[in-house]
């Protein structure tokens, strides 16, 4: 079983690069190493399909902000990273870590230890009258 999954997965990662070789062309690609491509020759009355290829699992919040508006037809092309719209006061762009090891988990999370600190004397529990 998983000999014939491997196969399929090969089969299905030669035809995606063969649909690029015909009928894509390279845009550019991020800091993540994501691919950005679209189509060489528009279909009449449509738009040119843009599509991104991951460099590593598929999660579209993994798509930094100006490939995104590039990817929803907002702009023509893509912020440059030199561009007057990147501030310096505005933090990197990074994927959504909810479900990895590197999401947030606060203290006295199981995967932290499971201990949190006592409270301060402040804390009043709510006990039903």
């Amino acid at each position: 079983m998983t000999q014939r999954i491997s196969i399929l997965t090969w089969l299905s990662q030669l035809s995606i690069r063969l649909l690029i070789s015909r009928r894509g062309e390279l845009v550019g690609t991020d800091r993540f190493g994501n691919r950005y491509f679209r189509e060489k020759k528009a279909r009449p009355g449509m738009k040119v399909r843009r599509w991104v290829l991951f460099a590593g699992e598929p999660e579209a919040s993994a798509v930094p902000p100006e490939w995104h508006g590039w990817l929803h037809y907002s702009m023509e092309q893509p912020l440059p990273e030199n561009s007057a719209y990147h501030k310096p006061w505005v933090k990197a762009h990074e994927p959504n870590a909810t479900g990895t090891t590197t999401a947030y988990r606060p203290p006295g999370h199981t995967y932290e230890g499971g201990h949190r600190a006592s409270a301060t004397g402040d804390y009043e529990p709510w006990t039903p009258a």
